[in-house]
């Protein structure tokens, strides 16, 4: 069954998308707790400036930032494991 695994395998990418998500968040909204602070601890890397291409009639600007905190990466840790309860 072919297309059974590519249903887990979506599932499992949205799970670990929401647990970044809901990490990220979780860690912004304790920076300003001072015992939870240490969750919005992390490392940002990506483009400092987007990257523009002009070509005359079309300009496209890339770009692209990810930050990763202690608290996203708790969320994908309970989002692997909520994932193989289900």
């Amino acid at each position: 069954m072919k297309g059974t695994g590519s249903k887990n395998s979506w599932a499992l990418f949205l799970m670990i998308l929401a647990g970044i998500v809901l990490g990220g968040f979780i860690g912004m909204m304790a920076e300003g707790v001072s015992a939870l602070s240490w969750l919005g601890y992390g490392q940002s890397f990506g483009l400092e400036g987007p990257i523009t291409l002009n070509l005359g009639i079309l300009v496209i600007t890339f770009g692209l930032t990810i930050k990763i905190t202690i608290a996203s990466i708790i969320g994908v840790i309970i989002a692997i494991l909520i994932y193989r309860f289900l």
